[in-house]
């Protein structure tokens, strides 16, 4: 059982599933920078949302944190590169509120375009100022979309549907996949030179920082209305105030600020200015999501799974072909730690076949898991084990080659000394792990919690003398595989035994006539 804190509101599904798993869930809202030192001590997991500062130093007297959970997408409030040096994982809910940030970007548009705040406040006052507030049609009207990714499509449909002509900067979508949702690819400054509207929808990193500012805005389409639910500080606020007096600007539609709350902004004095407060994720709906969203990932770290929304975990998203070669990733990493008896100066990892063909990352991962679990005294998981490798000096390639001549699919773990690989076998939605390469021995077995790895004399009776040592000492043999050197003179056999073989054991046989070498080895997690 795990203890989770919860220092700020998340829905209650997410807390019901948190407890069900048996997990100790406290919650515990409101708290203080110091109270939050206090509280964290002891604590597995901390859940929060945008409210919460997760420093260093909150980390640092965390001393049992496996996962930081962010019930939401933007992470500037979590210190990632502290929490990455202590391999904590930082899992956020980048899907829980996509669709509600896209209906608030679409109704900040309509909402810019129509004065619909500015003369819904006119009439409470009693005033009827239907000229005033003339607005424009979205119909016909060209709009820039400035990041085409999960949110930004899901505008470029909505728009679509308005008669809007899409055009889009976004410098990692292809030519393909943007004509694919209705838009063309453009320049940033072509999009602000084109468009009668534009719409973020980007991270804020130090590139995106002042994203659209002073310059950019001066080269604009004169009469340009910007609308941003994205993060503040990509706009340049002082900028566009500037940009609007001019006229150089229409309007603007925005939902977040540089800082926030942003106090008396001068922007707030401008008629052509809607704006709300960070209401993009605001919905009954976002709300559930992201509280059962980043309970499940929250889950999954505690129970040392691969977490798909892992933000500092150096993989893609995994595919089904990838997934099930997880387990065994690591249980070859495991055997190749065994077998080594410490770190090698250089590891290379080779995917041979139909899985050389998808994003392998999180396999290498698995690898390095599996092996540093055998080799290191301090904690790994997925998230520090680069780190670790770094400070191992431990380097590492991965390698995608060509196909397999014996196995549709192969991951093989070597270094100058030892090789283990391994791969699937059977049909269905269990494939069956199996360890087909040992030292460039080839064989088949299953891996297994214990096993012996025997290097022996290719001669008649090695088998016996193994097997009756283990007998001797009530152990018994659960399976057993055989394979020659390609030089002949050497044999390897690989045992699963039902239990560990004591060191006594393995020193004994390790002196026997014709044992060239015996590794015992354990595969428990």
């Amino acid at each position: 059982m795990a203890r989770v804190l919860v220092a700020e509101k998340i829905a209650d599904r997410g807390i019901d599933l948190l407890a069900e798993a048996g997990h100790d869930v406290e919650v515990r809202e409101g708290l203080d920078p110091d109270q939050l030192l206090d509280a964290v001590a002891g604590a597995h997991a901390l859940v929060v949302r945008s409210g919460t500062q997760v420093t260093a130093s909150v980390l640092a007297a965390a001393t049992d944190l496996v996962v930081v959970g962010r019930a939401g997408v933007g992470l500037d409030n979590v210190d990632v590169e502290a929490a990455t040096e202590r391999g904590v994982m930082v899992v956020n809910a980048p899907t829980s509120n996509i669709l509600s940030v896209a209906e608030q970007a679409m109704g900040l548009l309509l909402a810019q375009a129509r004065n619909i705040p500015q003369a819904h406040a006119a009439l409470v006052a009693g005033r009827w100022e239907r000229s005033r507030w003339e607005g424009v049609e979205l119909y016909g009207k060209v709009l820039g979309i400035v990041g085409l990714g999960r949110a930004g499509s899901l505008v470029a449909q909505r728009a679509a549907a308005f008669g809007m002509r899409l055009v889009a900067y976004d410098p990692y979508v292809s030519v393909e996949r943007a004509r694919a949702m209705g838009a063309e690819l453009r320049s940033l400054a072509e999009v602000f030179a084109e468009a009668d509207f534009v719409t973020i929808h980007v991270p804020k990193t130090p590139e995106t920082t002042g994203l659209v500012g002073r310059e950019l805005l001066e080269k604009a389409k004169r009469g340009i209305r910007i609308v941003n639910t994205s993060r503040g500080g990509i706009v340049d606020e002082d900028a566009l105030c500037d940009a609007i007096r001019s006229g150089a600007v229409g309007g603007a539609a925005l939902d977040v600020f540089a800082a926030e709350p942003p106090g008396a902004s001068p922007l707030f004095e401008l008629d052509r200015v809607v704006v709300t407060p960070h209401l993009g994720a605001s919905t009954e709906e976002a709300q559930d999501k992201a509280g059962v969203t980043i309970a499940e990932q929250v889950l999954l770290a505690l129970a040392g799974d691969f977490v798909p929304f892992a933000v500092n975990l150096a993989a893609s998203e995994v595919s089904e072909t990838v997934r099930p070669f997880m387990r065994l990733s690591e249980q070859l990493g495991r055997l190749f730690a065994c077998l080594h008896e410490g770190l090698p100066d250089r590891l290379e990892v080779e995917y041979r076949g139909e899985i050389a063909e998808h994003a392998t990352g999180i396999l290498t991962l698995c690898a390095l898991k599996g092996l540093f679990a055998q080799a290191a005294e301090e904690p790994v998981s997925y998230v520090n084990v680069h780190q670790v490798a770094e400070r191992r000096g431990l380097a590492v390639e991965a390698i995608s080659a060509a196909a397999s001549p014996f196995y549709k699919s192969l991951v093989t773990l070597r270094s100058g000394s030892h090789s283990v690989g391994g791969t699937l076998a059977g049909a269905g939605v269990r494939p069956e792990p199996r360890i087909v390469v040992l030292d460039d021995h080839t064989l088949e077995v299953p891996p297994a919690e214990h096993m012996l790895v025997v290097r022996n004399d290719d001669r008649a009776g090695m088998i016996g003398v193994v097997g009756m040592a283990l007998g001797l000492a009530g152990i018994s043999i659960s399976s057993m595989a055989v394979g020659p050197s390609a030089d002949g003179h050497s044999a390897l056999m690989v045992l699963s035994t039902a239990g560990p073989v004591p060191s006594e054991l393995v020193e004994h046989l390790r002196h026997s006539d014709g044992i060239l070498g015996i590794h015992a080895v354990s595969l428990t997690p």
